[in-house]
């Protein structure tokens, strides 16, 4: 059994890899870390594990927890893991951090749009971006996996087969996307409330969220060139979700005809026809988020639109799911050689 420690395991993420690991075959938790629940037990917490889990929680000694097991997921914030990783903890266990201390590999954009000083900058180009579908053999080699956010794997997953494939143009992309309140933490916060939410929704870091570096480098990597993107967050009144719009002028041909439907879902069938979690919807099929609930599937759709030779893609995940615990458990199986799929294949919850 892989013994898996969650550094943030009281979080919505860290909560959420717990219960993936709980009916995971060939893994187990053996250290649930919470720095503002020490020596509580974890289902005091959640009551969803009571009588399931009944460990106290630990603290976030990553030196200690690295002698104990095998892998460990940092549900932190950001900065955290950064100030706690080291050689000797690297050499000694896996690490699957799912913030977004290591996903972007120029130090000076992560400490522009992140607001903080990176405290462990000699790692970031030895780790691997955790988005299974696109750096699976690099990943089963990493010893420091940085998870992609929800809004980032959604928003690179619907549009990444399109941009490889020259058939937009991604210095026209445009991400208009929708979370539901689970993306923000659990932590008190007045915006967060239900009166606040609740029979609303509502665009915020609007041109300077920091996801938009992320899905900018990775998608700069699908065209071979650094693109610029619009990238505008929304919150929607639902516990999970992502939904992501976006919108992209199609590349024209020699002859000046544009791709056709055909070619578009052969670039999408190119890429994903033998991925497991990633759904390839029918014509005229949109995404929404019911149908990925609970689950770590990702549902893409796209519509061609001719009036304007742009083309609309629709993507939608579980942003606690495929959007981040789902997605560090895929990448702890992938890095321990394990079936990918294992402990994941369920079927999405409805309602």
């Amino acid at each position: 059994m892989i013994k898996v420690g969650i550094i943030g395991s009281t979080g919505y993420a860290g909560a959420e890899i717990a219960r993936l690991i709980y009916n995971h075959p060939q893994a187990e938790v053996v250290w649930y870390g919470s720095r503002s629940y020490i020596d509580e037990r974890f289902s005091s917490i959640y009551g969803n594990f009571f009588d399931i889990v009944d460990e106290k929680c630990l603290d976030d000694n990553m030196d200690e927890l690295a002698k104990a097991v095998d892998v460990i997921f940092t549900a932190t914030p950001q900065g955290l893991c950064a100030s706690l990783v080291n050689d000797d903890v690297l050499n000694k266990v896996k690490i699957i951090d799912l913030s977004a201390d290591f996903r972007i590999k120029d130090v000076s954009i992560y400490e522009e749009w992140y607001k903080i000083e990176h405290k462990a900058p000699q790692y970031i180009e030895e780790a691997v971006y955790g988005l299974c579908e696109i750096n699976r053999e690099d990943i089963r080699k990493a010893r420091l996996v940085a998870n992609p956010g929800c809004y980032t794997t959604c928003s690179i997953l619907t549009a990444y087969p399109l941009v490889k494939e020259k058939l937009i143009d991604p210095h026209t992309l445009i991400v208009d996307a929708l979370s539901g309140t689970s993306g923000a933490g659990r932590g008190a916060k007045t915006a967060n409330l239900f009166c606040e939410v609740n029979e609303s929704a509502k665009p915020y870091g609007v041109a300077n969220h920091r996801h938009t570096p992320e899905i900018e480098e990775q998608l700069g990597y699908a065209a071979g060139e650094e693109i610029t993107i619009n990238f505008t967050p929304h919150l929607a009144p639902m516990n999970r979700g992502i939904l992501a719009t976006e919108y992209a002028s199609l590349v024209k041909k020699p002859d000046g005809s544009l791709p056709t439907e055909d070619e578009i879902r052969s670039a999408y069938e190119k890429y994903y026809k033998d991925e497991k979690f990633v759904r390839i919807l029918p014509e005229g099929t949109y995404p929404e988020t019911r149908w990925v609930e609970c689950s770590n599937y990702v549902d893409i759709g796209w519509k061609i639109d001719k009036r304007t030779d742009r083309i609309i893609m629709m993507g939608a995940l579980d942003n606690l799911v495929k959007g981040a615990a789902g997605q560090a458990v895929q990448n702890m199986n992938l890095v321990f050689g394990l079936d990918e799929t294992m402990g994941l294949d369920m079927v999405p919850a409805f309602p």
